[in-house]
């Protein structure tokens, strides 16, 4: 498998990590007997930290559809090289620093590692524009 595929296989890892963690701490918000209900009635709102890691896990799905084409056309392309490996490296470290940083509320530098991830997606498909 390349490496490209594995960071691909790695991020899909993030990813569920990424569902379960605002489960686990929405969880401890409401209680486990409102989670396993018919939730018939109107949700609390998030907590401050439930919230972050929603929206740090809504912001990875946005990209990570444009990641795994990008890493599956340079793969079937066989257009793989030092490029799209660091593009996918830097994809996914990013994507691990993101999520602490959001949790933490850090403004700017969240954003600065945001853009190394989107950097990471640009160096993947420049082989195959």
């Amino acid at each position: 498998m390349s490496f490209e595929l594995t960071m691909l296989a790695w991020t899909l890892v993030l990813a569920l990590v990424q569902v379960l963690l605002p489960a686990v701490v929405r969880n401890r918000e409401v209680g486990l007997r409102y989670n396993a209900g018919p939730r018939d009635g109107p949700t609390p709102p998030p907590g401050r930290l439930s919230g972050r890691l929603m929206r740090a896990q809504a912001n990875l799905f946005e990209t990570l559809p444009i990641f795994a084409a990008a890493v599956l056309i340079v793969h079937v392309a066989g257009r793989e090289n030092m490029l799209t490996h660091y593009g996918a490296l830097a994809y996914f470290v990013a994507r691990v620093v993101y999520v602490p940083l959001y949790a933490a509320g850090v403004p700017f530098v969240r954003s600065l590692v945001w853009l190394v991830s989107v950097v990471g997606i640009v160096q993947i498909l420049v082989p195959i524009i």
